[in-house]
């Protein structure tokens, strides 16, 4: 019997995991080419920043999954504050199987425990199956974003 997945703030040791996570997926295969530390000096100024966390599943001693959420606050939506996700990933051997699910809904606990009274994230236009699943979970593709590289 598996035990049960548990979602816990990584840990400097975890970056290498996780790095992997974000590469094993067909457009992280492209984009994730820094070295280790490169990545390490990122999650040391996460860690700085207080607000920026990076959440990892672990089962069985193995990192399976990962998110970052950055919670902030703003003016608009009567000053709501809310919580940004990014980086979602699930081990490619473990997709299909629910953990996904797990890892939003850690991610909507943590937000409501930090006051959060909205998440919200972005997905790659060309992830279908990764819209459907967002959509899935009652996220909705209210806005348009954009990225410029500087």
């Amino acid at each position: 019997m598996t035990a049960a997945p548990v979602f816990r703030e990584a840990t400097r040791e975890d970056v290498p995991a996780v790095v992997d996570l974000l590469s094993d997926d067909v457009l992280g295969r492209t984009r994730e080419g820094a070295g280790l530390d490169t990545y390490l000096a990122a999650f040391d100024a996460m860690q700085a920043e207080g607000h920026n966390h990076l959440i990892v599943a672990e089962q069985e001693g193995r990192v399976i999954a990962c998110y970052q959420m950055i919670t902030m606050s703003g003016l608009s939506l009567s000053a709501s504050r809310r919580a940004e996700i990014e980086g979602v990933r699930v081990a490619s051997d473990l997709r299909g199987q629910g953990l996904g699910a797990l890892l939003v809904a850690d991610a909507e606990a943590r937000a409501r425990a930090a006051g959060c009274t909205l998440i919200q994230l972005t997905s790659n236009a060309t992830r279908t199956d990764a819209l459907r699943f967002y959509e899935g979970l009652g996220f909705t593709g209210s806005h348009i974003g954009f990225k410029k590289p500087i």
